[in-house]
Parts: C-alpha cells; sequence; structure tokens
C-alpha cells in the first residue's frame, strides 16, 4: 500500500461531466486530480483513432441552450468547432423517411391507405388521448397517434432496450423527443423553428474537427495547464467514508479512495468528491457498505450497452445523410454513422468512406459474446440487406463495445433510483454528475451543466440541485439565476 495524497476536490472519471468541472475547478485554482479507469478521456463520447481513421461511439450533436456550455465549447476548440447541417432519416420498408418526421414526407411515403389510417389514429389520439401516461407506448400515442407510433417508434424503441415498449417509462420519451407531436412537426415542416427551441427538431449543430474526442482531449490538456492532475489507467475500487449522528439523522462523509492503478493501490484524502462512476458502481465500492436496501436497489437497475462496428468501405461516397435509423424489423442494426458526412478530416483516405453501425444489446447476451469477425459479418450482411454496402467493398474494420451506454428506464427504475438517491443525499461531500453517475439519460450537454454546476456548488457555496438538469425542457435554474443576476445588476 502506497502512502497517502492529500487533494482537495477528486473527480472520478474524464467524461464530458467530470471534464468540465475539473475546468471550472483548476480555473479557480482549487487543486484538483481526475481518475480515469481507461487509457483514454471523453467516456462514450471519446473518438477512436485506427489506421489513420477516427470513429465516434454514435452520433454526437454540440448543441445546447445553455449559454454556460456553449461559452465552455466555443472556448475551448475555438476554429476547429464548425457549424454542421443535418441530414438524418429513417430506413423501413425498403424507402427513407425524413427524421425528424415531416408529416408530408411520411404520408406519401406510406401510401393514402396507410396514411389515412395514421391520421385518423392521430385525430383518436388528439380527442380520445389516454389518461395515463406511464410507459413510452403510451406517451408516444398520445402525440402521434398508435398508428405512427407503431411504423416510427415501436420497433426501433424495442430494438434499443430489448424490452416492450410498454415497460419503458415515459421519461425517456419526454427527456428525448419532448415537446415533439404530430402537430408541432407539421409546423416545423411550414415554418422551421430557427431557436432551436425543440432539439430534436434542430437542422444543424456544432461539431469538432476530429470528432468529439478532440473537444474532451483539450479540455483535459487545457485544466493540466491550470495545475490539475489527470490520471488515467486509474481505478476507483473503494470510496471510505465516516458517519456521525446529527440530530438523530445519520450523515456521512467521504474522507478517502482507494485508486489502483497497475498492480499499485494507493490512497488518495480527499475535501469534496464528484462522481461520473456508474452509480452501481459507486454503491458497490462504499466502505462501509450501504444498507442492504440501497445495495439491492442498485442491482435492480439495468443498462443497454452498445457495440459499433466500424468499417472502411471503398466507395467515395455512401449516402448524404449524417446518420439512418433504421427501423426495418428484419435486421438487427439500429444506427448507421457516415463519418464522412460529419467530418472529412476524420478519414486517412477522402476516397473512401467510414461507416458506424450500431448495436444495442445487453452484457453477456448473445450479441455482446459474439467474436469480431462474426460481428463484421453479421453488420456488413445487414448492410447488404438494406441496399447500402456490399460485403467485397468493406477494405478494414473496428468493432468497439461499448458497456452500460444507456440506463433503462424500465417501469421500477424510479423507484430503485430514489432509494439510492435519498441514501446519497446523506453524504456532504458527495455530488453525482454525468449520464452515469446519475443514472439520467442525458445528453452530453446536460452532462456537462451537472459538472459546472457542481464545482460552482464547491467553488462559490452555491445551491444547484443537479438532478434539476434535464428535468423539463428549459434549464430553469440557469434561466432562472441569469434573471437573478439581471435584477441583481
Amino acid at each position: 500500500m502506497g502512502e497517502e495524497n492529500t487533494v482537495s476536490c477528486v473527480i472520478i472519471g474524464a467524461g464530458p461531466a467530470g471534464l468540465a468541472a475539473a475546468t471550472k475547478l483548476t480555473a479557480a485554482k482549487l487543486p484538483t486530480t481526475i481518475f480515469e479507469a481507461s487509457s483514454q478521456v471523453g467516456g462514450i463520447s471519446k473518438t477512436i483513432q485506427y489506421h489513420g481513421y477516427r470513429f465516434d461511439l454514435g452520433p454526437h450533436r454540440f448543441f445546447s441552450k445553455s449559454e454556460k456550455v456553449n461559452n465552455l465549447w466555443n472556448t475551448t476548440l475555438g476554429e476547429d468547432y464548425f457549424v454542421l447541417p443535418r441530414l438524418s432519416r429513417i430506413y423501413y420498408r425498403n424507402q427513407f423517411f425524413n427524421y425528424p418526421i415531416k408529416p408530408f414526407n411520411a404520408l406519401l411515403g406510406l401510401g393514402f391507405g396507410t396514411s389515412l389510417q395514421i391520421l385518423l389514429s392521430y385525430f383518436t389520439a388528439r380527442f380520445f388521448p389516454s389518461p395515463i401516461e406511464d410507459n413510452f407506448e403510451q406517451w408516444v400515442s398520445n402525440r402521434f397517434g398508435k398508428k405512427l407510433y407503431s411504423i416510427f417508434f415501436k420497433t426501433y424503441t424495442e430494438k434499443i432496450w430489448g424490452i416492450p415498449c410498454v415497460e419503458i417509462r415515459a421519461e425517456w420519451a419526454a427527456q428525448r423527443i419532448k415537446g415533439l407531436s404530430l402537430t408541432t412537426a407539421l409546423k416545423n415542416s411550414l415554418f422551421p423553428d430557427r431557436r432551436g427551441k425543440i432539439t430534436t427538431l434542430i437542422d444543424n449543430f456544432h461539431y469538432p474537427k476530429y470528432g468529439p474526442g478532440m473537444m474532451y482531449e483539450k479540455m483535459a490538456e487545457n485544466m493540466q495547464e491550470q495545475g490539475g492532475v489527470l490520471l488515467n489507467d486509474s481505478e476507483v475500487i473503494q470510496i471510505d467514508h465516516i458517519s456521525t449522528i446529527v440530530d438523530e439523522q445519520q450523515h456521512h462523509q467521504i474522507k478517502s479512495i482507494k485508486v489502483k492503478s497497475g498492480e499499485h493501490i494507493k490512497d488518495h484524502a480527499l475535501t469534496n468528491c464528484l462522481s461520473s462512476m456508474p452509480i452501481t458502481d459507486l454503491i458497490q465500492r462504499l466502505s462501509p457498505s450501504a444498507p442492504v436496501e440501497v445495495c439491492l436497489a442498485a442491482k435492480e437497475l439495468c443498462y443497454r450497452s452498445i457495440i459499433v462496428v466500424n468499417v472502411v468501405m471503398k466507395a467515395a461516397h455512401a449516402f448524404a445523410d449524417n446518420w439512418i435509423y433504421v427501423h426495418s424489423p428484419e435486421v438487427k442494426l439500429c444506427r448507421i454513422l457516415n463519418i464522412k458526412n460529419w467530418s472529412p478530416w476524420m478519414l486517412a483516405d477522402p476516397e473512401k468512406t467510414s461507416l458506424g453501425l450500431e448495436y444495442f444489446c445487453t452484457e453477456g447476451d448473445n450479441l455482446w459474446e459474439m467474436s469480431d469477425n462474426d460481428l463484421v459479418a453479421l453488420a456488413l450482411s445487414e448492410l447488404e440487406k438494406i441496399k447500402l454496402g456490399k460485403p467485397a467493398d468493406c477494405i478494414d474494420s473496428l468493432v468497439v463495445r461499448v458497456p452500460k451506454a444507456y440506463p433503462v428506464y424500465d417501469m421500477y427504475y424510479a423507484k430503485h433510483l430514489k432509494t439510492i438517491k435519498d441514501y446519497l443525499a446523506s453524504f456532504s461531500n458527495l455530488q453525482m454528475i454525468g449520464r452515469y453517475g446519475m443514472f439520467k439519460y442525458n445528453n452530453m450537454d446536460h452532462s456537462i451543466l451537472t459538472g459546472l454546476y457542481a464545482a460552482e456548488n464547491i467553488i462559490a457555496g452555491a445551491q444547484h440541485d443537479l438532478w434539476a438538469v434535464n428535468a423539463d425542457q428549459e434549464y430553469h435554474e440557469e434561466e432562472q439565476r441569469t434573471l437573478n443576476d439581471a435584477v441583481s445588476r
């Protein structure tokens, strides 16, 4: 056991949330150390380099209604951060449909009979909506009608989560496609939303020259120049805390963490701890152990993982889209990322095309356990089946497995998460940040905002409720604080 090392602020995980917090903390001259279990920063927003090509772990749009987040992104990369027009479509029944859904395009492609059923179903939902919106099916059907839900939402959503839509909580839909309905989609097709009020409808966004990983590698570089410490390949294996009783209430404080780097384990004492590691792992690593009911709740939370089969194709052009959603039920493939249409600088050879083919699965299932060669063969065969590529054109490939990418909003997750949150609220110097840390399906900017707010809570004694970020359509905390600042001036 190495000697104890003391730092002020410890951040577990060098993803977007952790790096954003570190950027703010080091700018305020607070001693800060990030421990990252892997060899690369960025979390699920990192960019993989392979034979001169750069691959993302799925599409990562840089768009935010938060001035704080936009300022951070802009100042980090400057000219290497550009505006990109969006084109994304749905592949269904051997046809392409615009997404976000454009009613006229959808109705034309589906034919008169199906279109009439969609309209009748929509008006039925408008006048006789389901009085209960507990699950994904109810939430979407109330806004689009059951017919359009069954065509454009059901199959794809069940591919992602591996469970029926009736077992998925409505909160996931509210977070991912909030503000969107057939009415708003129709309005947007006639009068496009230029303000980005509904994130799903935006038609352009920012993107780094060399992929999202470039953003977070630069953040890591900046925080180290400010005096921060970043330790890769450093896994937090134990979180030691003490307990006290105040007014008959139990309170906890983290005193130190044990970090494993290679064969070495070292204790690091701390004053404040920000954690973006999976909340389920954090509960398991507390010492003394969390109460039995909290441990049981953590075991009940589930994640979905991603496998990205990256392929380099001979063709100089594949298709016009940035990415395509594959709703066709005859293939397991969920999404195709056309990397050249995000940034041509991510290709080693401009005469080639690189694609990221995404599969959703659960760690340990048949898909997850397939060999890389079998996964590449599957992906190429399905690409050919939907007429978007030929196996013979593939000249190179790389398979990347991404564990615990998506927290699963099943019908019981809210109860289990509340049990964990209530317990962790008794820790005076611990804040949970990011998608993993909060078991919350945050966008990238939401995760960053939790990191920035957590840092402000430490630096200035602010009282930001991190769990309120992405709780509704607008970032009401930031708006309210901006209003208060204006009033105070």
